[in-house]
């Protein structure tokens, strides 16, 4: 059996896709249903049996779970504004050194979801603690764990691999709320307001101008899977495409997507402008200081890992999750 906790969230339900397609459906899906509306996420996966993550952790403690294959660890808490220290430290860094306990008795592979959070504000993203200083309580939950591994990197029973994700973005996403991918939002405010917004200028970067790493669902996948196929790989890896584009990319790929669904022609982000298709917002005071202007993933250790497949860029990906979603009428 393989275990996929967080499997009705957003990575995980893509992996539970992703092993599904490979024909594996001996899957035990961890999660919190407590608010349902993730179960759409799991209608058209093939899962053996679902636990409540307290149950989960119980018996994870009690040494009652066997014949676990791996274990793919993506339950957490993933909203970078949580202030709740007690709370965020439990549920992502304890709990998190706990499976990896009972994976290293058991020598099983433990693929777990890490966080380009750890590094702060950069700008320098490769898997180094030099590199490392996270803004939130959030990335300082997952960066405590990955330092656990570094130390007992040489004593593992079975593989442990940590998948820093940066910019996640596709299908599944739709429970996260505020936390769902600027993609996402931008879909949704286009079709419902005529228009997306994105973040004015800051940072000395200019409206719409602030860089991430956006890295489409399926890409990520693929990673985690390829770590499944090759077990002798152990350690902290980045998963994101090593480019940073602006979030003017985004927005402007929603839009000419959704525009030519309806046969309307492509515009450039100079037009899109001028037309009020985006819009620039005033930068939040709250987020000064606390707010990644520029993330981009330092391949050198995945590619030696023996990744090698090609990432998606903003324009393949995003237009591809639009169509996905207007394909759904999700949107």
């Amino acid at each position: 059996m393989i275990v996929v906790t967080g499997g009705a969230g957003f990575i995980g339900s893509n992996i539970v896709r992703g092993l599904n397609e490979r024909g594996h459906t001996d899957i035990l899906v961890v999660d919190d249903l407590t608010e349902g509306d993730k179960f759409v996420n799991l209608v058209n996966g093939q899962i053996a049996d679902y636990l409540h993550k307290d149950d989960f952790r119980q018996r994870v403690a009690q040494g009652q779970l066997a014949n676990i294959e791996a274990v793919f660890h993506q339950g957490a808490c993933s909203d970078t504004t949580e202030r709740n220290g007690h709370y965020m430290l439990d549920n992502n860094y304890r709990v998190t050194l706990e499976l990896f306990q009972f994976c290293q008795a058991g020598k099983i592979p433990f693929i777990y979801a890490s966080s380009a959070a750890v590094y702060g504000a950069g700008p320098v993203y490769a898997e180094d603690p030099l590199y490392e200083s996270p803004l939130n309580v959030y990335g300082y939950s997952k960066y405590l764990f990955d330092q656990v591994l570094r130390r007992q990197f040489h004593t593992l029973t079975a593989p442990v691999v940590g998948l820093r994700y940066f910019n996640v973005y596709g299908p599944n996403e739709q429970h996260k709320g505020r936390m769902a991918s600027v993609a996402f939002h931008n879909m949704n405010q286009f079709q419902a307001e005529g228009h997306v917004r994105l973040f004015g200028g800051w940072d000395g970067y200019v409206d719409g101008g602030q860089l991430r790493d956006f890295i489409y669902i399926d890409d990520v996948v693929d990673v985690n899977l390829h770590f499944l196929d090759h077990p002798t790989k152990s350690g902290i890896f980045n998963c994101g495409t090593g480019r940073a584009q602006p979030f003017n990319d985004v927005a402007r790929t929603v839009v000419n997507t959704l525009r030519g669904s309806k046969g309307k022609p492509e515009l450039s982000l100079a037009e899109l402008v001028e037309q009020g298709l985006i819009r620039y917002i005033a930068f939040p005071d709250d987020l000064k200081g606390r707010y990644q202007s520029h993330t981009q993933a330092d391949l050198n250790q995945l590619r030696a890992a023996g990744y090698d497949k090609p990432f998606r860029d903003v324009q393949t990906g995003v237009a591809q999750y639009t169509k996905a979603l207007l394909a759904q009428g999700r949107i």
